[in-house]
């Protein structure tokens, strides 16, 4: 949880908190019985997950959040009985739709006065549940879009659509498997869930530690080394974290002062970690849960989720890191003094079994094909024993208690298993409440939003993908990565595949139009004025938030620049590419192009920018990202698309050698 959670998390008395911590093992007991031991239906499965969701909002996150402690730390506030009972009645009326399935399958489309109440209160309770949980944005949304349904009929022509009645609504949204307890919280339940668990866990045994120090340990010394080193920490988090406030909290709690020991100024220091740990959510395996519900929305075997986000994951990063090399020639940057850069032998040695859990689960997902969550599973008993071993081996070592050590272990995973199931609350609240959205837009307004932003963008294909960026911006602002792809997939991801189709360029891969979606949901978490991992860096660093959110976001350029890329340039995720050889090539042109897109951007290459170097640099970037818009501009073979290689590499070295030789004179 992040600083500001724990502060708006209920300080409760023991029993309060044993009662808290039952229920989060349970959930995480639950969920790792799933893979292996239980075999339940899917509706049964989702409705328990979000049961413990939902009871576990009510006991812990009050209806009022405190922006501060209060002036007695030591005194404890006990769950109120309201909150049990609320509690309590959340928890029945998720488990309705199992108690009673046969009955509503039975009478689907004419729900009885007993359906429509008990649906009525789920609704109500979830919406409250997911604004404890995740703020209220996503609640105010799936409201807009309630009040939207049953009053289409009476909206302006444009907007208008037949609407639904009651029974329709709830029928659809709170007693079927099309509305909150959809594909999102599907996913939620049977996958994401473990992936998380893996990352708190990883968390609780000290794997940020190691990550930070053995990034630290190899590139220290080198120029700027302490920014690079929060990059690849960052991003060593990232595979199992899926959140960036989650990143900026384990990783920056030690980059941000390490960078601002040498030199860094605290809003250069804290950006630098927001778009780090922001582009965490964009490796994979765990994309911010998005690689899962892309599968599931196009149905193919998640490891073409990885495959095809790999490249732009991995440009986006060497991009990054090529950025803070370029703002360390800038400051006149220096590598860390010596004594503060940790031997890698020994920090490899004192902890090379952190990796032995990410080494299982790409062997697993990989090597083995077995399914995610069956892949995360595995790696999470390897990191259980590894947990159990290590405080025997301390034990022995020290000469203390064997059984005092066991114990301890169970402790480090009961705590694991604990954060585990508190991370994962805000996580599936979001995926609920944004299933209402995504049931109501299925009832109809679905074919209507086609033709409203058909109008918007005047039929024009990069048009839309502006307005869908913005729009994601926008509403990323106060939701979750998550909550945000799972929205404006539902909502824009047809109309582009629908106008691309239609239009005079290439259709766009239903994968790149999923992806775009979400790489603008990831870029809200460092645009101001919300920008929520930015006021989080911010905090570390001691520096102003906006500020900070405007210097990452800026930094976060490239980011940006990509999706457009291949949504025209289908090839850079991989779309029809089977060749290793030709992957290559495109990650290492799609690579320097980020380079030379970065020169431009930040005003720096060998030296500062002349005005007249930039258009070169941009051009080449262009051409380094899409080498067939030559060929179309100029109306060649489509297959000599790769010889422009070499027209984009001949133009960012120009720009180079007329640096070079600025310099000398």
């Amino acid at each position: 949880m992040s600083e500001q959670d724990k502060l708006n998390t209920r300080t409760t008395g023991r029993a309060d908190r044993a009662i808290v911590a039952a229920i989060s093992i349970a959930w995480a007991l639950f969920q790792l019985a799933l893979p292996r031991f239980v075999i339940l239906d899917s509706i049964t499965v989702r409705a328990i997950h979000l049961a413990f969701a939902v009871t576990l909002v009510f006991l812990t996150i009050p209806t009022i959040k405190r922006g501060r402690k209060t002036a007695e730390p030591s005194v404890t506030i006990r769950i109120s009985l309201t909150g049990y009972v609320l509690a309590g009645l959340a928890c029945i009326s998720v488990l309705y739709i199992v108690l009673d399935w046969e009955g509503i399958s039975a009478r689907q489309g004419v729900p009885t006065a007993r359906d429509i109440a008990v649906g009525i209160v789920l609704i109500v309770l979830l919406l409250e549940a997911s604004r404890r949980a995740v703020g209220p944005a996503l609640s105010v949304i799936a409201v807009l879009f309630t009040l939207y349904a049953f009053l289409g009929p009476y909206m302006p022509p444009l907007f208008a659509f037949r609407g639904v009645s009651l029974r329709r609504y709830l029928g659809q949204i709170a007693l079927s498997d099309e509305g909150l307890y959809g594909i999102p919280l599907r996913v939620s339940a049977t996958t994401v869930y473990l992936f998380v668990l893996l990352g708190a866990m990883l968390d609780k045994i000290g794997a940020g530690h190691f990550f930070n120090d053995l990034a630290l340990s190899l590139l220290g010394r080198y120029k700027g080394g302490a920014a690079k080193a929060a990059i690849v920490s960052s991003g060593l988090t990232g595979l199992v974290s899926g959140s960036s406030i989650a990143n900026v909290v384990t990783t920056g709690t030690f980059t941000i002062p390490l960078m601002k020991k040498v030199g860094y100024p605290a809003k250069i220091a804290a950006a630098t970690e927001v778009a780090a740990s922001t582009n965490g959510q964009l490796m994979p395996p765990i994309m911010g849960a998005a690689a899962f519900i892309i599968a599931e929305y196009l149905n193919v075997p998640y490891l073409r989720v990885i495959k095809a986000a790999a490249i732009p994951a991995f440009v986006s990063y060497f991009a990054l890191f090529y950025i803070v090399h370029l703002e360390a020639s800038k400051l006149g940057m220096k590598g860390l003094p010596k004594p503060d850069i940790p031997s890698f032998l020994s920090v490899l040695r004192s902890g090379f079994y952190y990796l032995i859990p990410l080494g299982a689960l790409l062997y697993e997902l990989v090597v083995m094909r077995h399914s995610p969550e069956l892949a995360a599973f595995n790696a999470i008993v390897v990191l259980m024993l590894i947990a159990f071993v290590r405080e025997i081996v301390r034990a022995a070592r020290s000469a203390t208690s064997i059984c005092a050590a066991a114990i301890k272990s169970i402790k480090i995973i009961g705590q694991g298993l604990i954060a585990g199931s508190k991370n994962m609350v805000s996580v599936a609240l979001a995926t609920a409440a944004a299933g209402i959205v995504v049931g109501i837009v299925a009832m109809g307004p679905g074919s209507m939003v086609v033709q409203i932003v058909e109008m918007l963008s005047a039929g024009n294909v990069f048009l839309l993908l502006v307005i869908t960026a913005v729009a994601s911006l926008i509403l990323g602002m106060g939701l979750p990565t998550t909550a945000t792809y799972v929205v404006m997939a539902s909502i824009t991801v047809p109309v582009i595949i629908t106008l691309s189709s239609a239009g005079g360029v290439s259709p766009i891969p239903a994968m790149a139009a999923h992806l775009f979606c979400f790489y603008f949901g990831i870029l809200a978490d460092d645009t101001p004025p919300v920008g929520l991992a930015a006021y989080t860096a911010a905090a570390i660093a001691k520096s102003d938030p906006v500020p900070t959110g405007v210097q990452g976001f800026i930094y976060d350029l490239r980011t940006a620049v990509i999706p457009f890329m291949f949504v025209f340039n289908a090839e850079l995720i991989l779309h029809g590419i089977d060749s290793i050889g030709q992957a290559l090539l495109i990650f290492a042109m799609a690579t320097v192009g980020a380079f030379a897109f970065a020169n431009a951007v930040q005003g720096w290459f060998l030296t500062k920018n002349k005005w007249y170097e930039v258009p070169l640099l941009l051009l080449a970037s262009l051409i380094l990202f899409y080498p067939a818009i030559l060929t179309n501009i100029f109306n060649l073979d489509y297959h000599l698309r790769y010889y422009m290689y070499f027209v984009g590499v001949a133009i960012y070295g120009s720009a180079y050698a007329v640096q070079k030789l600025r310099l000398r004179t």
